[in-house]
């Protein structure tokens, strides 16, 4: 491939899609990373929602299996027929006895919720980071703007999601009484009121904003460790997704643990701890975890979790970051046709 060193060429070296104004320093680099590094500092809105609503939509859909047990391995009094001992066991033991499709049930809402959900979240984030680091007066990636402005995209994305997130993991529950998510949604509707489809909202943001800061702080960072450039590098950015995704999951699946109750309202669970009603409040659902498990509760299902979102979130970067360059110079090349 022909390299291209020093002269005009770069002149561009500090030109970055994400506004990054790092300097190239001059040195020798290839055509197809100068191409990346000469395209507009900041994509446009709408190609940040096209590459953000492409990126939720897939990994969501790849990954729909290993979440339909991490909501099973959460349940805190689960049924002896739905003891599971590690996630591939899990699959396993669901399909022989509930059928091929049984751990896609629930994918269809969830993909409805994804797009748009992920669209305004990438969204966001790329406008608040980009509005922050100036604020701030920083040159490159302030890693407080980084958290500051993924926990302002995450109060968009959980609007859209938490409704789905309510259909989705009641559908994914064992013996589940509801066999279409529409089915689901009327009988939610009818006899829990449509704020069940906002009763963990308080308790997916506790958990969310600290999941997302954590998750954009440690891919940023670890972007400017392997891909000081800032190049469209694929597997920088599945590295850096998955590890940030990763350590994020991990630190945050008390809160999961809690959400999933809430949104399940696990009866089992509700009688064993004298709870009738409704559970409601994530004081609540913290002390009944504690209640009926211990400390241990709060980690229920923790390996599925960490299994699922780090690949996760390294599809959506990966995904994304295409998305954004290949939209990117589309645009770019067309402007100079005409």
């Amino acid at each position: 491939m022909e390299l291209r060193c020093g002269g005009v060429g770069s002149q561009a070296g500090g030109r970055r899609m994400d506004g990054d104004s790092r300097d190239g320093g001059g040195g020798c680099k290839d055509a197809g990373s100068e191409d990346y590094e000469n395209l507009p500092t900041s994509a446009s809105l709408s190609t940040h929602m096209t590459a953000g609503a492409m990126a939720g939509i897939l990994e969501h859909s790849v990954m729909y299996p290993v979440d339909s047990v991490k909501t099973r391995m959460q349940s805190l009094n689960p049924d002896p027929k739905a003891h599971y001992t590690s996630v591939y066991e899990a699959l396993k033991k669901i399909i022989r006895t509930e059928g091929f499709w049984r751990p896609l049930r629930g994918l269809n809402v969830m993909m409805m919720g994804a797009g748009p959900a992920h669209a305004m979240y990438f969204a966001c984030y790329e406008n608040m980071k980009r509005t922050l680091n100036a604020v701030f007066h920083h040159q490159g990636n302030s890693h407080l703007a980084n958290g500051i402005a993924g926990s302002m995209a995450t109060l968009l994305h959980d609007a859209v999601m938490n409704p789905a997130e309510v259909v989705k993991q009641r559908l994914q529950m064992y013996n589940s009484p509801h066999r279409s998510a529409l089915s689901c949604i009327r009988t939610v509707w009818g006899t829990e009121g449509v704020g069940a489809f906002y009763r963990s909202y308080t308790t997916q943001l506790t958990m969310n904003i600290p999941f997302q800061s954590i998750h954009f702080i440690t891919y940023e960072f670890l972007q400017e460790q392997i891909n000081p450039y800032r190049d469209y590098n694929p597997q920088s950015h599945i590295i850096s997704g998955g590890l940030a995704g990763a350590l994020a999951a991990a630190a945050t699946t008390p809160l999961d643990v809690c959400k999933t109750l809430l949104n399940t309202q696990e009866n089992m669970a509700l009688n064993l701890a004298n709870i009738s009603g409704r559970l409601s409040g994530m004081a609540n659902a913290f002390r009944t975890v504690y209640q009926l498990n211990g400390l241990p509760g709060y980690f229920k299902g923790v390996q599925a979790r960490v299994i699922y979102q780090m690949p996760s979130t390294a599809i959506s970067w990966s995904v994304y970051e295409f998305f954004k360059y290949f939209l990117t110079k589309h645009k770019l090349e067309n402007r100079t046709l005409y």
